[in-house]
Formats: structure tokens, sequence, C-alpha cells
């Protein structure tokens, strides 16, 4: 008789432990809020329209805040957070401190949803979502984006330092970061053409085009004119990341790249005789190609490290935990 109990309390602690494991491997799917929140998708989409409408860049800003939220432990939601008493968060990390933006607009979309489910979607999800929106509405491809993220308790910057990668970072740096998060080099090419739209500040560039030699040099001078070369001097003007279109999202970007004008070191690196060349001339003559190769690198930049089932929480408000 004992041994009978016995087995039956083992069978009853396997199948918990069973269900929390089902629980916390919880997959992402596109489907996951059809549901619960059958009106987010439409919600979203017409916040994020309206804010490009009143501010073009916005779109940039936002796709931007997905990327450095998924390289920091993962796409969390954690890049929203303020600081508090028990954390710094990433917000004045040196990638994001002066040139994140966009915080606000995610707040009034994360209001618009909470208007008509609240509770229900994490800040994480309205991340990604604000990510594709903004890139199809600037001409961008379309893709599925999967769902089911919940948010981060927690950030922090000394993270966000160390896993961003800089503006100055060389080609083998930039595979090494793009690889440890399970990103292809194809990945980190095609994600990179996301340069295609927004704009960078001088301090990120002043090296490259006063010190540099495999960049044109009508392109310098133009760059110049708007970025003086004495630190402290101009440091915040801008300077759209890819001239001809800036606010459009096309392949430009990588024909920039075979002409010597990409604005970042860490852009040029990608076409300067290295492993990457043949991937930047095609999407340079593909659009179609790059198109279907970015949609395919966000899905799986949006798998890095998700907290989901009953990891982490459903923020309330996207700036601070429950």
């Amino acid at each position: 008789m004992a041994t009978f109990y016995s087995l039956v309390v083992v069978n009853m602690i396997l199948n918990l432990l069973l269900l929390f494991i089902g629980i916390s491997s919880a997959q992402l799917t596109p489907d996951f809020y059809s549901k619960t929140c059958p009106d987010l998708i439409p919600t979203v989409k017409y916040n994020v329209h309206s804010a490009v409408l009143k501010e073009t860049r916005m779109g940039a800003s936002l796709l931007r805040l997905f990327f450095h939220d998924c390289f920091v432990n993962g796409c969390d939601g954690s890049i929203l957070l303020d600081d508090t008493s028990s954390f710094t968060g990433e917000k004045r990390a040196a990638p994001n401190v002066n040139s994140a933006r966009g915080f606000e607009v995610v707040d009034s979309i994360k209001s618009a949803v909470e208007n008509v489910c609240p509770g229900v979607v994490s800040c994480a999800d309205i991340l990604a979502l604000t990510a594709r929106d903004s890139v199809k509405i600037l001409g961008g491809p379309d893709w599925d984006v999967k769902l089911g993220r919940r948010d981060a308790r927690t950030a922090s910057q000394g993270a966000a330092n160390n896993s961003i990668p800089a503006p100055t970072a060389n080609l083998n740096a930039l595979n090494s970061r793009f690889n440890a998060l399970g990103l292809s080099t194809q990945d980190l090419v095609a994600l990179s053409g996301a340069h295609t739209i927004g704009q960078a500040r001088c301090t990120t560039f002043r090296g490259r085009i006063y010190n540099e030699n495999n960049l044109d040099d009508s392109f310098a001078q133009k760059i110049q004119s708007n970025c003086p070369s004495t630190n402290g001097t101009g440091d915040n003007n801008l300077t759209p990341l890819e001239l001809q279109s800036p606010t459009s999202f096309d392949n430009y970007y990588f024909s920039n790249l075979m002409n010597k004008k990409g604005l970042l070191h860490s852009d040029q690196q990608l076409f300067s005789g290295g492993s990457t060349d043949s991937i930047v001339s095609t999407y340079s003559s593909n659009p179609g190609n790059f198109a279907s190769d970015f949609a395919a690198a966000m899905i799986r930049m949006g798998d890095i490290s998700p907290l989901t089932g009953s990891n982490g929480e459903i923020r309330m408000n996207c700036r601070m935990i429950n």
C-alpha cells in the first residue's frame, strides 16, 4: 500500500513538473492574442501610423528600440524601464543616452492597448509590433510578428553597455556579437539594412569622416559640414544614415556601402574586402532579396531569449514594474 501511494505522489510531482516546463517554455506565436485581445494589431498599427505621420523619424526610432531591447538579455521590454532604487536601467547606457527615443510614443500605444484589453499585452510584444509597423509604413516588408513575450522585472545599464554593438565595431566584433545571439552573418547584414532609415549623431561617426580612408571624398566633405572635427562641438548634430532616401525603407544603404558612403565605421565594415561583401552586393542589386531576408532576420531576432509562460510579468506601465 505504501508503495502504491508513493507511486501516486511521484506521478503527481512529475505531472506538475511537466506542466511547469510546458508553461515556462511556451512558444511565441502570431495568434497569441487572437482571443484575449483581438483588437491589438489594428490598435498598435493605428497609433504607430499616427506617430510616424507626425514625425517620420519616429519610425526609425521605434525600430531601433526593438533592436536595443533584444540585444540586451533578450526581447523583454527592459529598455523601457526607468531607473529605480534597486537597479540602474538601460536608458542611460552609452548606446542609448541622448540617442534612444520614442518612449513617449510607446507609452501612448500601451495606453491605447490597455483601453481595449487591460492587463493582457506585454510591453515587449508592443515593441515587436511597433518595429514591424514602422518598417511597413515606411515602405519596407511585412511579416507575421510572433507574440507571447512577457516583461522583465529588472534592467541593467552594464548589460546594455556591453551587449549593443558599437558604431566603431569591426566586422569580427559584429559577427561575434550576432553569432552569440544565434544570428547568422547574413542576419547581421540584413538587419544592418535598418540603417536605410534614421539618423545618427556626430559623435558616432566623427572619427570615420575625419580619419578613415575607405570613404568617398565628396561624401566626407558633405558630412563634415554638419559635424565639426572638434570634440564637444556639434556632438548632437544629426545626419541621415542614408542620404538618398532617408525616410524610405529601401536598399540604397547597400549601394552606398559599395560606393564607400557608409556613415558609420560599423556600416562600412560590411563592405571592406571581407566575408560580407557578396551579401551586400546581392542586396544592392536585389531589393526583393533584401526585403525577404530582413523580415526573416527580424523574426529570428524577436526570438532572442523571450520571457514566456510564468516568467516575467505583464506591465501596466512600460516604465515601471508592477
